[in-house]
């Protein structure tokens, strides 16, 4: 099986930033609800704007990538990134909630391009069957950039005199993303374009793509995952604090923990899915994921905090392998199905208000059952929605006649 490393290395490095920026929202709720003084449901406008991109820039950015290729495209979104990091300068000096929350909207818009992009780009990079591998693999960077920067970016907010500086991250953030704008413009990675020059609209693309059910059904999948990723990572801290009565700091360790176990399974999943179907995998994580989210809301063992971290070993390949389960043998529709797929990514913005409002009324730890609800849905679709069982189906029905 041929991989490309060199532009898989270089994707992985783009990637772990991803990582970096996805859990400074985590990191930014809890800060911000202090520095405000907002409740849940207003401290959850934050994934609300995060994720908002995801039903916006899709399709243009599909559009680019079709007119100018996918390095182009990945340029664009990390200066784009990194301009959003720099805005929390003025947010700050303004003392501004609306202008953090513009500072994200345009850190988001980056971060849509890269989604839309770098996930197929990956998928190209090397023969077909090994698809499913280089996706985990550039991911598993997205989750080693979650793991360092809860303890990170908690000590950098954080001052011993009390104040919350929660614009100096993002000013780091944005040299760090220049400099890999900088590596990837002088680098030789391959200028590949999507394969089909048909003309680009929003109802060809519908059109072409409802011939592929599995797309259709990873599409919804996609969105139930992004809701619980989004509810169980922004609400991680305050549950902590208010259930268990954490500090920022200690609950911020333990956040660290959730994605240092999210990365090491990541690892792992690259090895199983040699073994495993990728279908199965999910089912089997989901039904885990499930039962944890169970525990943490009837209970209170004690270990709590540990178990809520756990959630990160199953959650670790849901949105890799969700993703390429999607566009599995969608062949030169890839690019424009990743368009389509990422409007799913909406889900991170739709739940978390939900849970906000559940969680103002009745506490944060009974909010959970809003991921835990998404996650039947992921389930669901794993063991009966993919490529795979909806062809058996078929061959069976054929059979049957």
């Amino acid at each position: 099986m041929k991989h490309q490393y060199k532009p898989l290395l270089l994707l992985s490095l783009m990637f772990f930033m991803v990582g970096a920026l996805f859990c400074m929202n985590d990191i930014l709720l809890p800060s911000l609800i202090t520095h405000f003084n907002l409740n849940y449901t207003k401290a959850t406008m934050i994934q609300f704007t995060f994720y908002l991109t995801y039903i916006i820039f899709p399709i243009p950015i599909a559009w680019m990538i079709h007119r100018y290729g996918y390095k182009i495209s990945l340029l664009t979104a990390i200066v784009t990134c990194a301009v959003g990091c720099a805005f929390f300068l003025p947010a700050k000096l303004f003392n501004s909630y609306p202008l953090v929350l513009t500072a994200i909207f345009i850190i988001s818009t980056g971060l849509t391009i890269i989604n839309v992009a770098a996930n197929p780009f990956a998928s190209l990079l090397g023969d077909p069957e090994g698809a499913h591998q280089r996706i985990n693999f550039v991911q598993v960077f997205s989750r080693v950039g979650y793991a360092v920067t809860p303890a990170v970016a908690t000590t950098l907010i954080y001052t011993q005199l009390g104040e919350i500086r929660y614009h100096f991250p993002y000013l780091l953030l944005a040299i760090a993303l220049l400099m890999i704008a900088l590596l990837m413009f002088f680098s030789h990675l391959p200028s590949m374009k999507p394969g089909d020059d048909e003309l680009f609209t929003l109802k060809g693309i519908i059109s072409e793509g409802y011939a592929h059910k599995h797309l259709f059904f990873g599409l919804f999948a996609m969105f139930f995952y992004m809701g619980a990723e989004a509810c169980t990572c922004g609400f991680f801290i305050p549950y902590l604090k208010t259930v268990l009565g954490f500090t920022d700091q200690r609950a911020a360790s333990y956040l660290t923990l959730y994605y240092v176990f999210t990365a090491v399974m990541g690892i792992l999943a690259v090895i199983m899915l040699k073994y495993i179907k990728a279908h199965r995998l999910v089912g089997f994580f989901g039904i885990g994921m499930i039962v944890l989210y169970l525990i943490s809301i009837l209970f209170n063992t004690g270990f709590n905090e540990f178990i809520l971290a756990s959630l990160g070993l199953f959650l670790s390949v849901m949105f890799p392998t969700i993703f390429s389960l999607a566009i599995e043998g969608i062949g030169s529709f890839t690019g424009k199905g990743s368009a389509l797929l990422n409007f799913a990514i909406i889900g991170g913005s739709v739940f978390p208000p939900i849970q906000g409002m559940i969680a103002d009324n009745h506490g944060v730890q009974v909010s959970y059952v809003i991921p835990l609800f998404c996650f039947v849905m992921v389930t669901i679709y794993a063991f009966y929605f993919t490529k795979e069982p909806i062809e058996q189906r078929a061959r069976g029905k054929e059979q049957g006649a």
